[in-house]
């Protein structure tokens, strides 16, 4: 099969027909009838999954991966690209603020550049002037501690190859960052700069937000281990340049130190480093207990297609 368009559903109903033909009309292009369309059901609550199975009755090329609950959008992607068949497979959202037919751009520049996977790059980063700055305060601090050149303001629309996908299916982490593992299953990857269309309010809130980037780190970097160790090292060598001083005043100088304002204060600094030093550890602990006990990323609970038979 020379094409499979893989796309995740969640709350996708209002767009799902448009998509379907929009992706259709692409593919065709691009694939003429050599090609599947992969729709992965992830616990959509709205009517998102039997409109994709009336999909599959009239359009042979429609498969759908119903999903036994919401595993999450990177384990469903991921999902979707164990089923795809493709010898180009082209991820994509299905909402629409991605547009289908960035394929033929994206197949151009997989051609003229030899390049196994080309992915979007946003032209502006959604959101006000705080979402930008901290979305970019992210990216510094999340490359430097990882050690990995992570693309910036990316979008989840990109055109692979098969030998890139069948590597990046090689990776089983249970707490995933998809995005990260795109940048280092490797292969030449080129970026190409798109419009994203900004048509809905985004899911991830704040507190999302932080705690992607705090899976992002933990998973990808042993740096907030290795700084906790080097925090230690500064306090204990401060607290002996202390104690030499509180000597010198005493036998020296012969002057009585007092202050329990500043014994206070160290107390409640040292408490509340140690504090976030053993959840730190915690977070560590808490992915070593997930991995260890290898719980399958997504359960499938039907597929449906023609093509199911194959899969």
């Amino acid at each position: 099969m020379k094409l499979s368009v893989v796309a995740t559903l969640y709350r996708s109903a209002v767009h799902l027909r448009e998509f379907h033909a929009r992706a259709s009309q692409a593919a065709q292009q691009f694939a003429g009838d050599d090609y599947e369309i992969v729709l992965v059901n992830d616990g959509s609550p709205d009517g998102s999954l039997d409109m994709a199975i009336e999909l599959t009755r009239v359009d042979p090329h429609v498969i759908v991966v119903d999903l036994s609950r919401n595993f999450g959008h990177h384990k469903a992607m991921v999902a979707g690209l164990t089923q795809a068949r493709g010898e180009r497979i082209f991820l994509i959202d299905s909402d629409l603020e991605e547009s289908p037919e960035w394929l033929q751009d994206f197949a151009a520049t997989m051609v003229a550049e030899s390049a196994d996977v080309v992915y979007g790059v946003q032209e502006a980063r959604k959101g006000n002037w705080f979402e930008r700055w901290s979305g970019e305060l992210y990216y510094t601090v999340f490359n430097y501690l990882a050690h990995i050149d992570h693309p910036r303001n990316i979008v989840t629309a990109r055109l692979m190859s098969r030998r890139y996908v069948d590597a990046l299916l090689q990776f089983r982490e249970r707490e995933m960052v998809i995005s990260c593992l795109w940048v280092i299953a490797g292969f030449k990857q080129c970026a190409r700069t798109v419009k994203k269309l900004h048509g809905s309010d985004t899911t991830y809130s704040l507190p999302k937000k932080i705690a992607h980037a705090t899976n992002a780190i933990t998973s990808f970097s042993e740096a907030p281990l290795r700084m906790i160790f080097y925090t230690g090292l500064i306090i204990f060598a401060g607290a002996l340049l202390y104690a030499a001083y509180l000597v010198f005043f005493k036998l020296v100088l012969s002057t009585p130190m007092d202050g329990w304002t500043s014994v206070m204060v160290s107390i409640w600094l040292l408490g509340g480093m140690i504090i976030s030093f053993v959840g730190v550890i915690g977070i560590y602990l808490s992915k070593i207990f997930t991995e260890t006990k290898q719980r399958p990323s997504t359960i499938v609970r039907d597929i449906h297609g023609q093509s199911s038979s194959l899969h």
